[in-house]
């Protein structure tokens, strides 16, 4: 896990002192489990997050990833006051093809955020074909981070020089980015970055051509891997920026 810088580190520490009056204000049978990861079951992993993009109002995106995806039979969301709030779809999933492990599906949803949507604890039942049923739950807190912005190149009047290297202005709240650089002649996403802590990235020899046009934009996170809250808990996705490579 990639260490975070001295900003991420102090927005830890606010968020920890919001999750301690947040546990404080509910009842002991729903207080935040902390000596293990609520997020895991033995079928598989739950993490549901706030989602932040451009030009739609911010919505949930829910997932459940399981290597045992031929025991799945149901996969249904609950929210904090115990009503339904989404249903997986099983035939609809990303597969992921591991070297030396065994495949993995990740179900997910996208869920507009309702007026009523509360914070608390959200929790998944996932129900096997052995009869049996499973619990995940994962805490959410109804916050937000920003989009990115300043980007740079964002120039189609220009034409820039290899190589090129994508500069943005950090986000408060956001300890980690990923950028995308999809090549807008053919449509080929041809380089993603791994998370990164910095707000800048050179683009490696070989991933841009002469003469060629390519748009990117950058998820922002708040987190990466934490018990209480998943995977990570708010993202936001920047709007596309567009710029040519000189000949």
């Amino acid at each position: 896990m990639l260490r975070s810088s001295s900003t991420p580190g102090l927005f830890s520490t606010v968020l920890y002192f919001i999750l301690i009056l947040a546990a404080l204000s509910l009842h002991a049978d729903d207080a935040p489990v902390l000596d293990r990861d609520p997020h895991y079951t033995a079928v598989g992993f739950f993490d549901i997050h706030i989602c932040n993009w451009p030009e739609r109002q911010h919505f949930f995106k829910i997932l459940f990833s399981t290597e045992k995806f031929n025991e799945v039979t149901e996969m249904e969301v609950f929210d904090p006051s115990g009503s339904s709030l989404a249903t997986l779809d099983k035939s609809r999933f990303i597969q992921l093809q591991r070297k030396g492990k065994p495949e993995k599906r990740v179900y997910m949803v996208d869920l507009d955020m309702s007026d009523s949507a509360r914070t608390g604890w959200y929790t998944i039942k996932v129900k096997t074909t052995d009869g049996k049923e499973y619990l995940a739950r994962d805490y959410v807190l109804l916050t937000r981070i920003n989009r990115v912005s300043d980007m740079v190149p964002s120039s189609e009047d220009s034409a820039f020089p290899l190589p090129v290297t994508l500069t943005w202005s950090k986000v408060p709240g956001a300890g980690y980015y990923r950028a995308f650089i999809r090549d807008e002649w053919t449509g080929e996403l041809v380089f993603r970055t791994k998370l990164i802590s910095e707000n800048s990235i050179k683009i490696p020899e070989g991933k841009l051509l002469p003469g060629g046009y390519y748009s990117w934009a950058v998820h922002a996170r708040d987190i990466n891997e934490h018990i209480l809250l998943g995977d990570f808990h708010m993202g936001s996705m920047s709007k596309k920026a567009f710029f040519n490579v000189a000949e």
